[in-house]
């Protein structure tokens, strides 16, 4: 018998309440929101999120996946990566997937941009090869458009903020990555692409640890801007950045004039910090953070290295501090079980369905409970629940046990549920 268990969740989470509220600080009593309250999300999950999969994915599973990202609403998604197939096969087919975006009219809400990885000209030319037999399908800097089905296009470098991660990576040092991504950029902002340069590595190393030099990082970024890069994403490729450190790198990003709208924040959840290091950042007031659908990633040369923050846990976080991501949860949740299912892979989104009991008088003393994690393997008469809030009576607060198990005939004269 199938279970009604993802019926169930869509509809309790389409039943949440995310309240609009202030946010805490370490330093300092609750805050309101900057002013701009919408944060953008890049999700990366189609190339960051797949490249280093050892199990071949069809191409009509990538295109798939671009596609249903593409309706929950999010405004950026990375295609692939015009690299050579024998570093990285699991993007030998970015070119079918680029002709694929030009040529069919994706359904989004809004318009989509879609970024492709460009480390080098013959990366770029493969690109631009492709783009010019199509110079109407896709809007640029040169050639903007309003039409929603009209897909931009941008281009991406990416380089390291320490040397033995730069010769790990990329085959070189800092100093001569920097002086290929020159050409890189100058052709692409010649073409109209928009360009985003990634800086891996900025809090921590797998070689060299967790001491890189924060105005290093600060140089680096400098150095791309001043390429002509539109946009600098700082990488905590390995996860082993924390709060304190988030800031010092932000407060030097700062102190070298480089603007909160040119920088976009890239966590890795290996530690558990990537909500704490995005909280900071968006008091910081950065508003353009990276994530992967299901947590999908990590990095080669970063043994241990869990992969990039869920998606999912970006937009519940977000929306809970009251801000907007115009991206559908329900759906990029689906999108999440759906594609760790096609690779055989743990889910590593902890959004997970809130069931609400309350008294049919709210006013009166009762109960309210609120709980995740049904267990539909559980006996039919009793629901599984781990409890995340609390049992009160109105006049005080007792926090539940981890794990319950409520019988429902009970429950059923004295409640109502809500989907």
């Amino acid at each position: 018998m199938l279970s009604i268990r993802p019926a169930i969740c869509r509809a309790c989470r389409r039943a949440q309440i995310r309240p609009v509220r202030g946010f805490a600080t370490a330093s300092g009593p609750i805050q309101q929101p900057p002013r701009d309250n919408y944060v953008k999300l890049v999700e990366v999950g189609p190339r960051d999120g797949l490249q280093n999969e050892k199990k071949t994915i069809p191409l009509a599973t990538k295109i798939e996946l671009i596609e249903k990202l593409a309706r929950t609403g999010v405004s950026t998604i990375e295609g692939g990566s015009f690299v050579s197939p024998k570093w990285v096969p699991q993007m030998a087919n970015s070119s079918e997937i680029l002709e694929h975006i030009l040529t069919r009219k994706i359904s989004s809400p809004s318009q989509t941009s879609y970024s492709f990885l460009a480390p080098n000209t013959k990366g770029l030319q493969n690109a631009q090869a492709l783009l010019a037999k199509y110079p109407g399908a896709f809007a640029s800097q040169h050639q903007p458009s309003a039409d929603a089905a009209t897909p931009a296009i941008e281009v991406a470098v990416f380089a390291a903020a320490t040397e033995s991660f730069s010769k790990k990576n990329l085959n070189c040092d800092i100093a001569t990555s920097l002086d290929r991504f020159r050409e890189v950029i100058r052709d692409s902002k010649a073409a109209g692409l928009r360009v985003r340069a990634y800086v891996s590595v900025v809090l921590g190393c797998p070689f060299e640890g967790y001491d890189v030099d924060p105005h290093k990082v600060a140089e680096i970024a400098t150095d791309l801007l001043e390429s002509g890069a539109d946009e600098i994403s700082l990488g905590d490729t390995t996860g082993m950045g924390t709060a304190p450190r988030t800031k010092e790198l932000l407060n030097c990003m700062r102190a070298a004039g480089i603007r909160n709208e040119d920088i976009a924040m890239h966590f890795h959840d290996t530690y558990g910090q990537a909500l704490v290091n995005t909280a900071v950042s968006l008091e910081h007031g950065i508003r353009t953070f990276d994530s992967s659908v299901g947590g999908l990633g990590g990095c080669p040369y970063s043994p241990g290295a869990t992969g990039n923050v869920a998606t999912e846990n970006m937009i519940y976080f977000i929306e809970s501090l009251g801000m907007e991501t115009g991206i559908d949860l329900d759906a990029m949740a689906d999108i999440g079980a759906w594609i760790t299912g096609e690779l055989s892979k743990s889910n590593d989104s902890t959004v997970e369905v809130q069931w609400h009991w309350e008294l049919p008088d709210p006013r009166a003393p009762g109960i309210l409970v609120q709980c995740s994690a049904v267990d539909d393997t559980a006996p039919a008469n009793l629901l599984q629940l781990r409890c995340t809030a609390y049992i009160t009576d109105h006049r005080s607060t007792i926090h539940a046990s981890p794990a319950h198990a409520l019988p429902i005939d009970a429950l059923a004269p004295s409640i109502r549920i809500f989907f």
